[in-house]
């Protein structure tokens, strides 16, 4: 498997099974991070498609498997002379399909993305603990140059 028989593209109502299954792997166990069901993410997939501030990619394989995701948002921005800026968020590659340049090609089109919405910035978020995560990041050009602040509504 490599990332030349990977095609990422934007995500269909009918990826919804294997977005739900990367999700559950994205979720590493913790019950409180387990995705909807597929048909919920169906429904949401549909409202997405006609939002152009969302951009949810998949990495679909030559077997037609969904291999990866990414979630970019675009925002609107008042300062930086009115351009926005994108946050990625759920970057996840199927564990069986690893290492193999899933996650750089997602990347390299969320990227790609950001720059044709004219924005001046792309930020993302990973967890403290995952230091294997931010040496991809950092491959990809990403600096880690700011103190990262969450709180949950529901705790």
């Amino acid at each position: 498997m490599s990332a030349s028989e990977t095609v990422v593209r934007r995500a269909r109502v009918e990826d919804a099974n294997g977005l739900h299954d990367l999700y559950v792997e994205l979720a590493e166990d913790r019950l409180d991070a387990l995705p909807a069901g597929a048909d919920e993410i169906r429904g949401l997939i549909a409202e997405l498609t006609s939002d152009t501030s969302r951009l949810l990619l998949v990495a679909e394989v030559e077997s037609g498997a969904i291999a990866g995701t990414v979630d970019i948002v675009i925002n609107r921005n008042p300062t930086h002379g009115g351009r926005p800026w994108a946050v990625i968020e759920n970057v996840v590659v199927s564990q069986a399909l690893r290492r193999h340049g899933i996650g750089r090609e997602l990347m390299s089109e969320a990227l790609r993305l950001a720059r044709v919405a004219n924005c001046y910035k792309v930020q993302l978020h990973s967890g403290k603990q995952r230091s294997e995560a931010h040496e991809f990041y950092r491959s990809l050009g990403f600096n880690a140059i700011a103190e990262g602040f969450k709180v949950y509504l529901d705790e």
